[in-house]
């Protein structure tokens, strides 16, 4: 059995969740995303966590252009591929209160959404990975602008333009990429060999980290992401923040450091200056919102601001630039953690808003009295959050922020306030909406059941398991991340795995 099908099953699942009315699609695109699941389930169960790429494919596509259809998996897509097919049937199921218009089409771009997904996160040939990076954009494009808030044309104009134009970018830093190869491939491992100069690599690096950085998204690339989340329809805003900005860190990681480590060594400085900006900025910025989905929108960009911050983070010692592995492995767990959580907080607030025909904080409170099922799961979702020790949060902020702290104490004090910050401003959102009396809105407010239940108990479930016990996680991508670090030590200066 090779990846193949899990890339494949989700376009054939979603060709067949058109086929069916609006309440059937609903059950077969989630019956489909839990066999896709299930699927990820026995890749797992036989994975060897080792540095080698397992279940790959490799089958002519262009021969003559040099593109072959080669994907696999090894510790580092591994995470990514739990990932993706762990939340796409948690979204769905978060749908189930909902009525949409023309629901099997809903279904079937998520569906096709999350082949793309998959296909970027195992592809190991670079023209492969831009057609999944682009298969990726085009269905959630179409979920926002069919589905979302009332300025959703305008918001989604603004996406477009800015990831379509970062995909650009990375599709010259490909093709020149391809250009270098003396066999005139677009293999990821043929890439890998290239001995390009400071130079080029430097241009490699512009090429490839605009493309992340407007993905993931960092400052001062980050404008289209509040507005977008804000307008998106819940399921398309969980897709967005959940799965799809760890595309651009999963590429920082599996592209851009290990091709162009001299070009990161330059500009890495530069980058992690802008995560940290954004960090500070994001978590000001959260304070003041007085929207709920907003703040949320805000604590996304500045946990994700540390993510980065760690990745392009390394020690200079003795005039070396030396990188470790805790950076890596930080940025591998949280991007699972911060998955789960941001799923988690995106639809307790989608519950809020549709009981209530609002998200303003202020028009709230005592809804801890009313609903205490959806209290006690809101509050853990919001300890995972701010990395409450024991909370799958704390894992991944640790590793990061240690990271961090071994190239400067007071990049990693600044870096830090992405904790404290967080932990005020969601505190305080959870005590406006959750505790005190109720009032005319909230008195009414009834309690999750049903699906509601089933989702917020996994979420919860995943937190505290994670928290309690990461290190399952850490041990499959370590032998990647290793083996990782000492390719980029074989193509720079000495590196510390």
């Amino acid at each position: 059995m090779t990846v193949s099908i899990l890339l494949f099953l989700p376009i054939v699942a979603a060709l067949v969740v058109l086929l069916f009315k609006n309440e059937v699609a609903k059950y077969a695109a989630l019956a489909f995303s839990v066999a896709e699941l299930v699927i990820a389930g026995i890749f797992l169960s036989r994975f060897v966590p080792d540095a080698t790429t397992q279940f790959a494919v490799n089958l002519p596509w262009l021969p003559r252009a040099g593109i072959y259809f080669i994907a696999g998996i090894d510790g580092i897509s591994m995470i990514m591929v739990i990932l993706t097919t762990l939340l796409v049937p948690l979204i769905i199921l978060t749908t189930y209160k909902h009525q949409y218009k023309n629901a099997p089409v809903f279904y079937a771009l998520i569906l096709f959404m999350q082949a793309g997904l998959l296909t970027v996160f195992t592809a190991l040939d670079g023209f492969l990975f831009y057609v999944g990076w682009e298969a990726a954009l085009i269905p959630i494009y179409f979920i926002c602008a069919m589905w979302g808030g009332e300025n959703r044309i305008k918001v989604n104009i603004k996406f477009f333009i800015y990831t379509f134009a970062g995909s650009l970018f990375m599709l010259v830093g490909i093709i020149y990429l391809y250009m270098q190869t003396p066999s005139k491939l677009y293999d990821l491992h043929a890439f890998y060999d290239l001995n390009l100069t400071a130079h080029q690599q430097s241009f490699v690096f512009w090429a490839f980290f605009l493309a992340f950085a407007i993905k993931m998204p960092i400052f001062p690339f980050h404008t289209w992401q509040p507005d977008t989340y804000t307008e998106a329809p819940p399921a398309g805003t969980m897709m967005l923040a959940g799965i799809m900005l760890k595309m651009g860190i999963y590429g920082v990681i599996r592209w851009l450091i290990p091709i162009a480590p001299l070009g990161v060594q330059q500009w890495g400085p530069m980058a992690v200056i802008l995560s940290v900006i954004g960090i500070v900025y994001a978590s000001i910025i959260a304070f003041k919102q007085t929207d709920g989905k907003r703040l949320v929108a805000y604590s996304s960009i500045a946990h994700v601001g540390l993510i980065a911050a760690a990745l392009f983070t390394f020690i200079r010692s003795d005039g070396s630039f030396i990188w470790t592995s805790q950076g890596l492995q930080g940025a591998l767990i949280q991007m699972l953690n911060h998955g789960i959580n941001v799923v988690g907080l995106f639809f307790v607030w989608d519950i809020i808003s549709r009981r209530l025909n609002t998200r303003e904080i202020s028009e709230m409170g005592g809804i801890a009295k009313v609903a205490p099922k959806f209290a006690i799961a809101f509050l853990i979702i919001v300890l995972g959050t701010v990395a409450l020790p024991l909370t799958n949060g704390f894992v991944g902020e640790f590793l990061l922020l240690n990271s961090v702290f071994q190239n400067s104490v007071w990049l990693v004090a600044i870096a830090g306030l992405t904790m404290i910050f967080g932990a005020v401003y969601m505190f305080r959102m959870y005590k406006s909406v959750m505790q005190g009396e109720t009032n005319a809105l909230t008195a009414t407010f009834t309690d999750i059941s049903g699906s509601e239940v089933l989702v917020l108990g996994i979420i919860c479930a995943l937190i505290i398991v994670i928290g309690i016990y990461p290190q399952p996680i850490l041990h499959l991508s370590e032998a990647s991340v290793h083996n990782l670090l000492r390719l980029v030590f074989n193509k720079t200066l000495p590196v510390k795995p």
